[in-house]
C-alpha cells in the first residue's frame, strides 16, 4: 500500500532537506564573516593602528550617546572658527604686513571662497571615503597649514594659506551627516542640533576670543591657539571616532558631482529647503551685520566692545539648540519649519518697529532670532536627510551651499539697504524675506512623495510618532500579504503534488487494489443477479443490503 511507504520517504526528505539547511546556514555564516572582515578595517591610511573598540563590527555597530554627540559639537565649534579669527584682526595685519586696508581685506573673502571650494569638492567625499580616515586627514593638513600663518611674514603666502585653509575647514559638513547616521531615528533632530549649535558656537566665539587675545598679546598668539585647539581636535578624533564604512564603494568621484548638481535640480524637498535656507541666511546675516551700525550710531552709540557683547546673547540662543532638538524629534519636520518661520517673522517685528527705541527690543530679538533660526536650520536638515541614508554628504553640500550663497546676499543687500535706506527699511527687507520662506514652505505640504512639486497629498498629521506608528502598520498590513500569497502559492503547489500523486496511482494501480477492485465487481454482478431472481417484494430490502455492503467495502 502507497499509505505504508510515504513515512519512510517523508522521513527521508525532511532529513536531506535539515542536512541543506545547515550547509547552506554554514555558507551564509562563512560569507558574512568574509564581509565582516572586507568591511573591517583595522588601520587608518594603512599604517595607523585604529583602537579596537572603534573598529567597525557589522554584528556591534558603533553607540552615539550624549558624549560623543557633545564630541561632535566641540570639534565643529574648533574648526569652523578657523574662518572667523581673520576679522577682528584686519587692522593689526594691515600694520603687520605694511599694507593698505583694500588689500587685507581680501583676506576673510579667500577664506570664505575656500570654504565655498571645499563645501563643493571635499565634503561630498563623505558619501564615497570612509569618514574616520577623512576627517583625521583634513584637520591634520589644515594644523599644519595654521602653523604658516602664525610665522609667515608675506601677505601673498598669507593670502594663499587663508584660503587653502578655508578649504579644509569642512569637518563639520561631514561630522552633521555623521550624526545623522549614527544615531537612532528617535533623536536624530537632537543629534544633529547639538553639532550645529557646536558649529554655530564657533562662528559667534572665534570672532570674541580672537579680538581679546590680539589686544592683550599678539594677532600670531590667536594663530596659535588655533592650531593647539585643532591638534586637540586632531588627538580627540583619535580616539573618540568610530570607523565607519564607505557608503558607496561604487560611486567616483566625478559621478559624486554629477550627482550634487542632479539632485539639486530633481528632488523638491532639496530645493524647498535650499531656497528657504538661503533666504534664512540672508536674513541671519544682514541682521548681526546692520546690528554694528545701528548699535554704533545714534541713539545707542555703543563702544566697539559693548556691540561684541551683543554675541554673548547670541551664545544664549545657541545654547539652547539641543532643546529645541527634542521638540523637533517629536514633530513632522515641515511643522518645526513652520514654527521657526513664524516665530523669526514675529522677532523680526519686534526688532523693525522697537529696535532703533529700546536696547531692550534689541536683545529680544537678538535671543529669539538665534533660537529659532536654529530650529528652522535643523528640521530643513532633517528633511533633506530623509531623501536618501546613502547620499547624505551630498545632500547636505549643496544645502550648505545654499546657506554661504544666502550670507553673501544677506551682507551685500543688506548693507546697501542700511546706508542708503537706514536700519528700519533693512529690518524690513528682512521682514520680507521671511515672508518668501512662509510661501515656499506652504506650497508644498508636510507628507508629500519624494517626487511631488506641489499640494498637501497623505494628510496633515503633525505628529512623528503617529506616523511611525502608521508606517509600521502599513509595513506589518504588507508583510501579512507576501506571507498570504506565499502561503497560497505553497498550498497550490502541494495540491497540485497530490493531484498528481492520484494520477499516478489511479494509471498504475497495485496488484492488492487489483483485486479489491475485482471483488467489488464481481460483489455487484452478483447483487444485481439476485435483483432478478428475487420478486419485488425483497428487491427493497436486497437493495438496502447491497447499498450498506458496498458502502463498507
Amino acid at each position: 500500500m502507497t499509505s505504508a511507504s510515504s513515512p519512510t520517504a517523508t522521513v527521508t526528505d525532511s532529513r536531506v532537506h535539515e542536512v541543506k539547511s545547515k550547509e547552506v546556514d554554514e555558507k551564509l555564516q562563512q560569507h558574512t564573516e568574509v564581509e565582516a572582515t572586507k568591511l573591517r578595517f583595522t588601520k587608518d591610511f594603512g599604517f595607523l593602528p585604529i583602537p579596537r573598540h572603534l573598529q567597525y563590527d557589522p554584528s556591534k555597530p558603533p553607540h552615539f550617546g550624549l558624549a560623543l554627540n557633545i564630541a561632535f559639537g566641540f570639534a565643529s565649534t574648533f574648526i569652523v572658527a578657523n574662518l572667523y579669527y581673520c576679522q577682528p584682526l584686519l587692522i593689526q595685519l594691515s600694520i603687520a604686513f605694511n599694507v593698505t586696508y583694500g588689500e587685507v581685506s581680501r583676506i576673510p573673502t579667500l577664506v570664505q571662497a575656500g570654504y565655498a571650494t571645499g563645501l563643493v569638492l571635499i565634503s561630498p567625499l563623505g558619501d564615497l571615503l570612509r569618514r574616520r580616515s577623512l576627517i583625521l586627514f583634513i584637520v591634520a593638513i589644515s594644523t599644519c597649514l595654521t602653523i604658516g600663518l602664525a610665522v609667515t611674514s608675506s601677505l601673498a603666502v598669507f593670502e594663499a594659506l587663508s584660503f587653502l585653509v578655508g578649504v579644509l575647514t569642512v569637518t563639520p559638513q561631514i561630522l552633521i551627516p555623521l550624526a545623522a547616521d549614527l544615531a537612532p531615528e528617535k533623536r536624530r533632530a537632537s543629534a544633529i542640533s547639538v553639532v550645529l549649535s557646536g558649529l554655530l558656537f564657533g562662528i559667534l566665539i572665534a570672532r570674541v576670543l580672537a579680538g581679546v587675545i590680539a589686544q592683550f598679546v599678539s594677532w600670531r598668539v590667536v594663530y596659535y591657539f588655533a592650531i593647539g585647539v585643532q591638534a586637540l581636535v586632531l588627538v580627540g578624533s583619535y580616539f573618540l571616532l568610530p570607523d565607519y564604512p564607505s557608503k558607496n564603494e561604487d560611486l567616483t568621484y566625478l559621478k559624486i558631482l554629477w550627482t550634487m548638481a542632479k539632485f539639486a535640480v530633481t528632488e523638491p524637498i532639496l530645493i524647498q529647503a535650499c531656497l528657504i535656507n538661503m533666504a534664512s541666511s540672508a536674513c541671519f546675516s544682514n541682521f548681526w551685520v546692520t546690528l554694528t551700525f545701528l548699535l554704533g550710531g545714534p541713539p545707542y552709540n555703543y563702544s566697539t566692545l559693548v556691540i561684541g557683547l551683543f554675541g554673548l546673547v547670541g551664545m544664549a540662543g545657541v545654547a539652547m539648540g539641543p532643546f529645541v532638538g527634542r521638540v523637533i524629534d517629536r514633530l513632522v519636520p515641515w511643522y518645526a519649519s513652520l514654527c521657526g518661520i513664524l516665530m523669526l517673522l514675529v522677532f523680526q517685528a519686534i526688532q523693525t518697529g522697537a529696535g532703533g527705541i529700546s536696547v531692550g527690543a534689541v536683545i529680544v530679538a537678538t535671543f529669539g532670532l538665534d533660537i529659532f533660526r536654529q530650529m528652522l536650520q535643523v528640521s530643513l536638515t532633517t528633511a533633506v536627510f530623509s531623501i536618501s541614508t546613502s547620499a547624505r554628504a551630498r545632500l547636505n553640500a549643496v544645502s550648505i551651499l545654499a546657506i554661504f550663497l544666502g550670507q553673501v546676499m544677506g551682507t551685500s543687500v543688506g548693507t546697501h539697504v542700511f546706508v542708503n535706506f537706514g536700519w528700519r527699511a533693512s529690518a524690513a527687507l528682512s521682514m520680507g524675506w521671511y515672508g518668501w520662506q512662509l510661501f515656499i514652505l506652504l506650497i508644498r505640504g508636510p507628507h508629500c512623495k519624494r517626487y511631488t512639486w506641489f499640494g498637501y497629498e497623505g494628510g496633515l498629521e503633525a505628529r512623528r510618532g503617529v506616523m511611525r506608528e502608521k508606517e509600521k502598520q502599513r509595513q506589518e498590513e504588507e508583510r501579512q500579504m507576501a506571507n498570504r500569497d506565499s502561503t497560497g502559492y505553497a498550498t497550490k503547489e502541494k495540491i497540485s503534488e497530490k493531484e498528481l500523486q492520484e494520477t499516478k496511482t489511479k494509471a498504475s494501480p497495485d496488484p492488492s487494489e487489483q483485486t479489491a477492485v475485482a471483488s467489488d465487481s464481481e460483489k455487484t454482478m452478483l447483487t444485481q443477479s439476485s435483483l432478478e431472481k428475487k420478486g419485488p417484494r425483497e428487491e427493497k430490502h436486497i437493495s438496502s443490503a447491497s447499498v450498506r455492503e458496498v458502502s463498507e467495502v
